[in-house]
């Protein structure tokens, strides 16, 4: 008589599978963004990075960096910055401009390089590199906050037409047609 084996248990299905949650979903960026609030937002951070320069605040830097991390990993939800534009500020302009947010991303991700970079500057004893580095990053986030110039957007475009960064990450910007006015 033969033996009948039982079918080996299947495995446990994932966390994200049993919560119904996606690793896709935890470190989603909107697409797209409304402008209005990523230029708030910029303000936001040119505000917290000049009391940082001028106060010397050290741990000024660490939590910029944290900031920029957040919103580059998980977009505005957990952002400290990023909410009180979204859920506060933004709204009461009553205003959007839906831009790209690849683009955006992208912008996010310099911010967290170079005020990490920063931070990590400060931290072994090069003060004065760490001071330029937040002063760069207050000019770029000045641009975007007050002149609504993205340096990051620009860059992402200019890899973008190099090939660099591929054409179906961001259709509307290799798409001239769907840009905004």
């Amino acid at each position: 008589m033969s033996k009948l084996t039982a079918a080996p248990p299947a495995p446990p299905a994932p966390a994200s599978a049993r919560d119904g949650r996606s690793w896709r979903t935890v470190f989603a960026f909107p697409n797209p963004v409304n402008e209005y609030a990523a230029r708030i937002t910029a303000g936001l951070v040119v505000l917290l990075s000049v009391v940082t320069l001028l106060t010397g605040f050290g741990w000024g830097l660490a939590v910029i960096a944290a900031g920029f991390w957040l919103r580059v990993l998980f977009g505005p939800r957990i952002s400290p910055l990023a909410q009180l534009s979204v859920k506060v500020l933004t709204p009461r302009l009553g205003k959007t401009r839906l831009v790209p947010g690849p683009p955006k991303r992208f912008a996010q991700g310099i911010g967290a390089a170079v005020s990490t970079a920063a931070a990590l500057l400060l931290a072994v004893g090069l003060a004065p590199a760490a001071w330029v580095l937040l002063a760069v990053l207050i000019v770029a986030a000045s641009l975007e906050a007050f002149a609504g110039f993205c340096l990051g957007c620009a860059i992402f475009g200019f890899l973008q037409r190099r090939g660099l960064v591929p054409e179906d990450m961001c259709e509307a910007c290799n798409n001239i047609s769907l840009r905004r006015a």
